[in-house]
């Protein structure tokens, strides 16, 4: 378990779930996403105006690479 631990420090856990879902719907609104590639973009949307800096996105999906680029993330080119 403190394997896990020690990896847990390093993510963010979103607990929000209202909040990521009111953004996945916009993010919806405006790109041709799955359902779950939206809310993983609005999930990161919601950290990064909790963080108030911006939050790196990594994908290998190019529609959602795009979409999460439209939406102000910064990629990290893989």
């Amino acid at each position: 378990m403190s394997r896990l631990d020690a990896f847990s420090a390093t993510w963010h856990e979103v607990v929000e779930v209202l909040a990521v879902r009111s953004r996945a719907t916009s993010v919806l609104a405006r790109h041709p996403l799955r359902a779950g590639d939206a809310a993983q973009i609005g999930a990161a949307l919601h950290v990064q105006d909790q963080l108030g800096a911006p939050l790196q996105f990594v994908s290998l999906d190019q529609r959602l690479t795009e979409a999460a680029e439209r939406e102000g993330l910064t990629l990290v080119s893989a």
